[in-house]
């Protein structure tokens, strides 16, 4: 498991590293305004699908009984599941997209209430042309699931990139003549070589004829995979209107908001990417292996992934709030970026990232919930993840403007993963023992020591903000590796347990994928 989670990592880096940079030049180009808020109003509705199918109750309903077909069946009778599976997605793809592009200003009304007149009219437009996206990722997702079942990591981890550097290629050559139309096209240019990057794969290199296929609605495989999708798109679609309450709450803000927060939201995508959805889709296949081995090994497989998230994401944590604003002054102030947008994506920067953990434990919590197929308590989970986010936002939208509405979010991932814990602890019979005081107290020296070297580090060496692009970007590196070196060197003498499973996967032999 750690091992594909790092393969995953590999793959995923580079994907979060492109999409990081995709919003470099969005920035450079259009800065925080109008019309950038309009078009990352519609791309919320579009990236739903992505997240609630490539991410979420797709996999989540697919990869199990796929895994378990062609671990009982063999690659054939599995191969028949995923093309029944492909029919049933398209048809319901194609009727979500003709739906959506008729609904698409009552959508906008629920979606971004504060906005009126041409700049309501511009989300509109923006929302139908890119509504077909949802049907391309959704067979890019089935891929993906695909893949994973047959311990390929590394590509669908892969895949997001191509979909980045053809996002980045359409706006340096279309958008001084286009404008923001030009991210539209950006958009669907890339999910389309996403999906086909992913199909060619599935067909010519792991041998799997993913082409539609007549269901057959008695097929008790295919049956199972259903009733599990539904309650999981439900459940997980409850998850995902977090992302669009804040475009809620940020649509009677002033301009420019919605797209601070975006911007402060792709810094926290790398890291968040990097570690925890890695880990979450390594781990869910061999979640669903482990519910058929008993409760004890199933609970033990659970620790170990979530310390292991932890044990990534707190160090991650502590450095992205010690150079919150360095980060973004490095990464955008250029071109329409100015000192305002600057000041305003650091402050929501800093409040987002204290979600991290939370959101690093309620994703693995969650892909436990569908190994063990529970979905009502899936839905319980992301019911109260979507409660936090309503309540924190009406209490701190008012005081904090922005930052209420990234702290919100921060709370209600934290507030979840315990709610996740409870639900857990309620369907298993062993028990579910996962952080022991002395694990905690390792973390909490090392974390201790890695914040002191920080605030050193930031003490010692002022960041040079009127200084080159290359200075600036040596001090955030210089200021990562001290932190990093500390943290490392803390960990190993305290023998955290992880690093023994870091050494075990790397000494391990990976076998090549074909």
């Amino acid at each position: 498991m750690i091992r594909n989670a790092l393969t995953m990592m590999i793959g995923t880096f580079s994907s979060r590293v492109l999409g990081l940079l995709r919003e470099v030049i969005t920035a450079a180009y259009f800065g925080a305004g109008r019309s950038l808020d309009a078009f990352f109003v519609a791309y919320t509705v579009a990236n739903l699908g992505r997240q609630l199918l490539a991410e979420g109750a797709l996999s989540a309903s697919f990869v199990p009984v796929f895994s378990q077909v062609l671990e009982r069946d063999g690659p054939r009778r599995a191969e028949r599941l995923a093309r029944q599976a492909l029919t049933v997605i398209l048809g319901a793809g194609a009727l979500a997209v003709a739906v959506g592009i008729v609904f698409s200003p009552q959508l906008i009304a629920l979606i971004a209430p504060g906005f009126a007149g041409e700049k309501k009219a511009l989300v509109v437009a923006m929302t139908r042309q890119l509504f077909p996206f949802l049907l391309l990722i959704s067979v890019a997702a089935l891929a993906m699931g695909a893949l994973n079942s047959l311990n390929c990591f590394f590509v669908p981890a892969l895949a997001p990139a191509l979909s980045n550097a053809v996002y980045i290629m359409t706006v340096l050559f279309c958008a001084s003549r286009f404008g923001v139309e030009s991210l539209v096209g950006a958009v669907l240019l890339g999910g389309a070589a996403q999906l086909a990057f992913q199909w060619w794969w599935t067909v010519c290199r792991k041998d799997m004829l993913l082409v539609p296929a007549r269901p057959d609605w008695q097929d008790p495989d295919l049956r199972r995979m259903l009733a599990l999708f539904l309650p999981y798109a439900a459940g997980l679609s409850l998850n995902q209107v977090n992302p669009v309450l804040g475009r809620l709450f940020g649509s009677f803000l002033s301009d420019g908001s919605i797209s601070m927060l975006n911007y402060s939201n792709r810094v926290i995508q790398l890291p968040l990417g990097l570690v925890v959805i890695a880990i979450s889709q390594a781990v869910l296949p061999e979640l669903a292996r482990c519910v058929r081995q008993g409760d004890e090994v199933f609970a033990g497989t659970l620790r170990d992934a979530l310390r292991f998230a932890l044990f990534v994401i707190l160090p991650v944590t502590l450095g992205t709030l010690l150079v919150s604003s360095e980060a973004v002054n490095f990464l955008f102030f250029r071109g329409a970026f100015d000192a305002e947008a600057w000041r305003g994506t650091a402050s929501t920067l800093f409040y987002a990232a204290l979600g991290l953990p939370g959101m690093a434990c309620a994703t693995v919590l969650m892909r436990a919930l569908f190994a063990r197929s529970l979905p009502r308590a899936a839905m319980t989970m992301t019911a109260a993840s979507v409660a936090g986010t309503l309540l924190f936002s009406a209490a701190l939208v008012s005081p904090m403007k922005m930052n209420g509405i990234a702290l919100a979010s921060s709370l209600a991932f934290t507030f979840s993963s315990g709610v996740g814990v409870a639900l857990l602890r309620r369907a298993m019979t062993a028990p579910l023992r996962l952080f022991s005081a002395g694990w905690l107290a390792k973390i909490a020296v090392s974390c201790a020591l890695t914040l002191a070297a920080g605030l050193a580090w930031r003490t010692l060496w002022r960041y040079p903000a009127d200084a080159s692009l290359l200075r600036r970007g040596l001090w955030i590196v210089g200021i990562a590796a001290a932190c990093a070196a500390v943290y490392g060197i803390t960990t190993l003498k305290l023998k955290c347990e992880e690093w023994s499973l870091i050494f075990q996967a790397v000494r391990r032999k990976t076998p090549r994928e074909k």
